[in-house]
């Protein structure tokens, strides 16, 4: 299994991988660079929405482990991205209701690889990351995943909030955690279940929140304010293992 995350330089190689159907999360481009062959590349990077930066030379000179990078660098996924459809297969095949974690905003690789682990422990059929302002599936994920990527399907996104609604329309039904919502071992969170985790800093945002069934809140006893996002993940997961099998 490969854990390095890809780093494609120069105008060919990045336009072959592109066209060869590799998943680009994110292409440098040399600002103001305007020839043909660039302007070829950012239109099939618009086409697969691949998130397009334009940086000055030294920029693009500090991210070249070639040197040769003549204006484009793509960094591709070291891993493919699933389909949210395979995860629901993969729950009918286990002839099991479906649980995903939706992750809203994750943005350490050692966050999102730690849940992916989690993810795989617990049971569930795979994670769903939003393509925004969310870290992808790096070299530091798959590491710190400790070989979960290679069991767990991971799906990105362009839009969270149109997910969850399709799968309601499957079934699922949604918790976030949340520090104001109620304690989760008062909660019945048995049945198709997606729980979502929200980024390190503000949690899950407004409109997701919204989005959701239904608020859980771990019981705090200490004196700061909250867990780390991956073990807040893990404890609210085991709390859903736990009820699956006392069922």
């Amino acid at each position: 299994m490969r854990y390095e995350e890809l780093t494609i330089e120069g105008r060919n190689a990045v336009l072959e991988a592109f066209r060869s159907g590799k998943t680009i999360d994110k292409l440098f481009v040399l600002d103001g660079c305007q020839d043909g062959p660039v302007r070829t590349i950012v239109r099939e990077a618009k086409k697969h929405d691949t998130i397009i930066s334009y940086v000055a030379k030294e920029r693009l000179d500090q991210l070249s482990e070639t040197g040769k990078h003549q204006g484009v660098i793509a960094y591709a996924a070291a891993y493919e991205y699933a389909q949210v459809e395979d995860m629901l297969k993969l729950a009918q095949e286990k002839g099991e209701p479906p649980f995903l974690f939706l992750l809203d905003g994750i943005e350490d690789p050692h966050n999102l690889g730690a849940i992916i682990r989690t993810a795989n422990l617990a049971g569930a059929h795979g994670v769903i990351i939003p393509k925004r302002r969310a870290v992808g599936l790096t070299a530091t994920v798959a590491k710190t995943s400790a070989g979960a990527l290679n069991y767990t399907p991971v799906a990105k996104v362009t839009n969270l909030t149109a997910v969850m609604e399709e799968l309601k329309k499957q079934g699922l039904w949604f918790v976030c955690a949340d520090m104001g919502g109620e304690v989760m071992y008062r909660m019945n969170l048995t049945g198709p279940i997606g729980l979502v985790i929200g980024n390190e800093g503000e949690g899950v945002g407004k409109l997701v929140r919204e989005h959701c069934d239904m608020t859980a809140s771990i019981p705090m006893k200490g004196d700061i304010d909250s867990l780390n996002a991956s073990v807040a993940a893990g404890v609210l997961a085991y709390e859903i293992v736990r009820q699956r099998m006392a069922k």
